[in-house]
């Protein structure tokens, strides 16, 4: 019998007894479904409270607002407002900058709505909209283009992205009212081009920035420094614009927006839109082996949560933590709901990487109410309307108590009851937040940080005003003095001083080399050549493609395998063929350290806390072929692709030969009590500094610079001889005197650093103790995933010595201890 098939019979009864109430309301209240899951799972379930639902608290329509708009908000139903929309009126209409701080589905884009619209109905003023991602642009327009039939009110609101014809961008320059883009287009189409837009910028009176919680780390840092460009150039136009700021709940809401346009701004934290009962519940999946700690995974335990939602007629939202998870999700509940072509299908897949046409159509289905199923990454965290939903399910805690609630609150959208489940995956910070229910219902949201003054961001934004405007001696840029810079632009020969000004001289377009969103530019296009056909597939960003896009890899699209036949990485094209397997690939991957420059050191314990630069090359070597369902391993790959190679600042731990000699009875103890010391390390780290998971990296290296699997559970113990040919750890009886010094390194995964390694130093001590506790703290008895990442079982005839036992030696010797 076919996996699938087998999966489908073993949970069949188990499936119909909680999809089946005698009253039949159970397909109408997500509540209902909490009580059932509760009773049917006790065991796993670790944490179940409900947020009652609250009456909405409301305000009369302004007496200034404009008697047509008035007109037009009530042919919509909206007769009058929520209390935060009007006082979100009254700071706007007294010319403060104001960011509103609400749950999702509260209405937040009715309070930049009305002031721009109504100001926009006077005459020539204007207004620009910045959104993270293009859904959430073409959303929004289609929003305003109702208000604007509803009431006539002759205002023009038009998107302006990278899909915008070239013929109609001269259009919305001249006669947009509103328009509406992204900080990408803002940075690379529309301030280096400001000329063009000169009438425009002259009668800019808005500038609206929505999900600013998303401009944080890296992203966020490039954010800010675009609208000091802005700024600079709306002043050379003789404007300043007010803003008006959106954002899911955060703990510094205030202060980040201050942040990001370094001015002063009126806050708007308590809602009063009206909301229904949300239930919670926090899913621990049950422990298959005791013995290792090891539990069912979270993917097997979202896939039976997500087909009891939609059997019980619930609209049901997944969100998985990477692509390939939304993947094979994706195919697992399709083989379920949609194994007959003949019906529309009742599943769809939602990520990054989808041709717009895809995503538009995706978007379409899910207001209309056709889709039963959905599985997204973070790209559907965001507001866009997706209509009415009753369950969401998190394959994984997505790293921030903010991020839970913002994706939680995707439903019950229409003050309906709903669930949200949380499954913990293996990660330490999943079963922290499982294990301590009460952590999770009473800890506040995260803060959100940048930094902007970080100098290669800041340089390259220097560099991008420089060619925007001529620099004035003298003049700063936000906080900074640019002189410096545009000194060592100088040196270059893209600049030039001419008297009192800094004025670009050479020939390249600086804003197109610098990516807001990542370190290096280029995404890769997946064309599929299936029977002699040339077909753009989707996209997969540069970061992405070494680890996805390898010759021989499964590239999943909408559940459909496709597989590589060969990858131009010049080019920046995969090229597919569509194909029929029962597995797909996942790959194996190494990193090397070179510390270049030491800044600081001192002792931890019995070794050393050092703080630098550092070279970091990953290598993907390979990958692995997993079956569907089984997760079996049943064979492996090569893979030849360029290193990916950075210069970063980096904290890391080491301990003397002399130490390790006499602490560790092998080498590959050593390593692997390094391993967990640096898996646990990393976990107290990215907590302490509230890093996003994608800017903060660790690894552990070796002093004579061997390769090291990095920590994701592939390939742990294992490192890489100079051909390349992946092998164990040597195993010798006691370590000898060969240079062999691990060391577990934390480092700013971008170039030359982000500001995260400095504090990470400053509190290295903590850290340590911190990830002992960590450790020492788990229910497991050998180590598990939850504390010291995927273990191994002990060879026959060996000693016992537990991963667990091993990481803590480690993690005590680089304590705060006097040395011996």
């Amino acid at each position: 019998m076919p996996p699938a098939q087998a999966l489908a019979k073993r949970t069949e009864d188990d499936e119909r007894r909680l999809s089946t109430l005698s009253d039949g309301r159970l397909s109408r209240d997500g509540g209902l479904l909490t009580e059932r899951l509760s009773k049917r799972y006790a065991d796993r379930i670790t944490g179940n409270f409900m947020i009652p639902g609250r009456e909405g608290r409301y305000a009369p329509l302004p007496d200034d607002v404009p008697e047509a708009l008035k007109a037009a908000l009530r042919a919509r139903g909206i007769d009058r407002l929520y209390s935060h929309q009007a006082e979100a009126w009254a700071a706007a209409q007294a010319g403060e900058h104001v960011a509103i701080v609400t749950p999702t589905a509260s209405g937040k884009s009715l309070c930049y709505t009305l002031p721009v619209v109504a100001t926009a109905m006077t005459g020539n003023a204007k207004a620009l909209y910045l959104f993270p991602t293009k859904a959430l642009a073409q959303d929004q327009v289609a929003e305003l283009l109702e208000l604007n039939r509803a009431g006539e009110l002759g205002v023009k609101a038009f998107t302006f992205d990278g899909d915008t014809p070239g013929d109609a961008r001269q259009a919305i320059r001249l006669h947009g009212d509103i328009v509406v883009s992204n900080p990408d287009m803002l940075h690379q189409a529309i301030l280096p081009h400001h000329t063009k837009w000169a009438q425009f910028f002259e009668n800019l009176r808005y500038v609206v920035i929505d999900e600013v919680h998303t401009y944080r780390g890296v992203f966020g840092s490039h954010v800010a420094n675009v609208l000091r460009r802005l700024k600079r150039i709306c002043a050379f136009y003789g404007v300043q614009p007010q803003f008006i700021l959106c954002s899911a709940t955060i703990g510094n809401p205030q202060a980040h927006c201050q942040a990001l346009i370094e001015d002063r701004v009126h806050a708007i934290t308590e809602s009063g839109a009206p909301t229904g009962d949300k239930h919670v519940l926090l899913w621990n999946p049950p422990v298959v082996n005791a013995d290792l700690g090891l539990r069912a995974s979270a993917r097997s335990q979202s896939n039976r949560i997500a087909r009891v939602a939609i059997k019980s007629g619930l609209k049901t939202l997944v969100f998985a933590q990477t692509r390939l998870m939304v993947e094979v999700l994706t195919k697992y509940l399709k083989d379920v709901f949609d194994h007959d072509p003949r019906k529309p299908p009742r599943i769809r897949a939602y990520r990054g990487g989808y041709l717009p046409t895809e995503r538009r159509a995706a978007e379409r289905d899910m207001r209309a109410g056709s889709i039963d199923g959905i599985i997204a990454t973070s790209a559907l965290e965001l507001g866009v309307d997706i209509g009415s939903l009753d369950v969401v399910v998190l394959n994984g805690y997505p790293g921030t108590v903010a991020a839970t609630w913002q994706r939680f609150g995707r439903a019950g959208r229409r003050q309906r009851p709903s669930l949200g489940v949380l499954v913990a995956s293996s990660q330490p910070l999943d079963q922290y937040v499982v294990r301590h229910p009460d952590f999770f219902a009473d800890a506040p949201p995260e803060h959100a940080r940048i930094a902007p003054d970080q100098p290669l961001i800041l340089f390259d934004h220097i560099r991008c005003g420089s060619f925007e405007l001529p620099f004035l001696v003298g003049e700063a840029f936000g906080p900074i003095d640019p002189s410096v810079y545009l000194e060592a632009l100088a040196e270059t020969e893209v600049v030039h001083r001419e008297g009192e000004r800094w004025e670009w001289i050479a020939d390249s377009y600086p804003a197109q080399a610098v990516s807001l969103r990542s370190v290096a530019d280029g995404n890769f296009v997946v064309v599929d050549r299936t029977e002699g056909r040339q077909t753009i597939l989707c996209e997969v960003d540069y970061s992405a493609a070494a680890l996805t896009l390898y010759e021989g890899a499964i590239h999943m699209v909408q559940s459909t395998p496709y597989q590589v036949e060969r990858l131009d990485w010049e080019g920046r094209k995969a090229y597919v063929i569509r194909t029929h397997v029962d597995y797909y690939t996942d790959s194996i991957d190494f990193t090397k350290l070179k510390v270049l420059e030491r800044f600081d050191g001192c002792e931890a314990g019995d070794g050393d806390s050092l703080h630098g630069e550092v070279h970091v090359v990953r290598r993907v070597a390979g990958y692995k072929k997993i079956r569907y369902y089984t997760h079996e391993n049943i064979g492996y790959g090569p893979v030849n692709l360029p290193d990916q190679e950075l210069h970063t600042t980096a904290v890391w731990w080491q301990l003397p030969q002399a130490v390790l000699f006499k602490a560790f009875a092998s080498k590959q103890d050593a390593l692997d009590g390094f391993l967990g010391a640096a898996y646990a390390l990393h976990v107290v780290a990215t907590v302490a500094v509230m890093a996003d998971a994608r800017d903060l990296q660790q690894s552990v290296g070796n002093g004579d610079g061997a390769w090291f699997a990095t920590q994701d559970g592939k390939g742990n113990g294992r490192v890489q001889d100079d051909d390349g040919k992946t092998v164990p750890m040597l195993e010798s009886s006691s370590l000898d005197v060969q240079q062999f010094v691990p060391t577990v390194y934390l480092y700013d995964n971008f170039p030359g650093g982000v500001g995260l390694s400095e504090p990470l130093w400053q509190r290295q001590a903590e850290l340590v103790q911190r990830a002992r506790e960590l450790v020492g703290r788990c229910d497991c008895v050998a180590g598990c995933p939850a504390c010291v990442g995927p273990v191994l079982a002990a060879s026959e005839g060996k000693p016992l010595t537990t991963p667990k036992s091993l990481a803590l030696e480690v993690l005590g010797l680089l304590g705060n201890r006097e040395r011996a």
